[in-house]
């Protein structure tokens, strides 16, 4: 996998797993930032209030540096760890997995909480499908009318994707790139006369 591209989920997907009469539901949601997946976790223990646990784990960023494991009561290190380990197992980011358990009567121990929830969680994103995103760049242009086709001609070249643009007497054009490939762009772009950058907008 390139440095500029990283693997995530399509869609939501959901999982199920039984062990000595606890059920575990899961499901791997494709989330963006911490607001959502506090929004996602809310939502779910509001849908299974009646259940012992909602337990969880995320990854976010294309450098996977930002996570977060919950075991929701569970023994420390018995459920969301088990649920972050499948994420990292199959290298994905930007993604929530929610374990939610219905305690069957008879305890597990702390190896058959961690077989479960690791189960259910791989059930969950077995389940959903894998794909792979570029990390982009986003750079936006301006320069004179005169010079529309020499910056027309790299654009159709380097072929990013047009997010927006203006043919004036001043034209101005906003970009996205795959990150590996913005450097060689800029410099052919800063090689045309009268062309500057103008601060991104995400």
């Amino acid at each position: 996998m390139a440095e500029d591209s990283y693997r995530t989920i399509e869609g939501v997907a959901e999982g199920y797993y039984t062990e000595k009469r606890s059920r575990f539901i899961s499901y791997a949601i494709p989330v963006r930032s911490v607001e959502e997946v506090k929004e996602h976790v809310a939502a779910y223990r509001k849908q299974y209030y009646d259940s012992r646990h909602v337990c969880w784990a995320y990854m976010l960023g294309a450098e996977r540096k930002e996570f977060r494991a919950n075991d929701d009561g569970e023994p420390s290190s018995t459920a969301g760890k088990p649920i972050l380990g499948q994420i990292n197992s199959h290298v994905l980011t930007d993604i929530l997995v929610v374990v939610i358990r219905y305690f069957g009567g008879i305890e597990l121990g702390t190896s058959g909480l961690i077989v479960a929830y690791r189960s259910a969680a791989a059930e969950a994103i077995a389940a959903a499908t894998i794909i792979e995103k570029t990390v982009d760049e986003v750079i936006s242009i301006v320069f004179e009318y005169p010079f529309l086709n020499g910056v027309m001609k790299i654009v159709k070249e380097d072929n990013p994707e047009i997010l927006h643009q203006e043919f004036e007497m001043d034209c101005r054009l906003t970009l996205r790139i795959r990150k590996g490939e913005a450097e060689r762009l800029r410099n052919r772009l800063a090689k045309v006369e009268t062309l500057r950058f103008e601060e991104e907008q995400e």
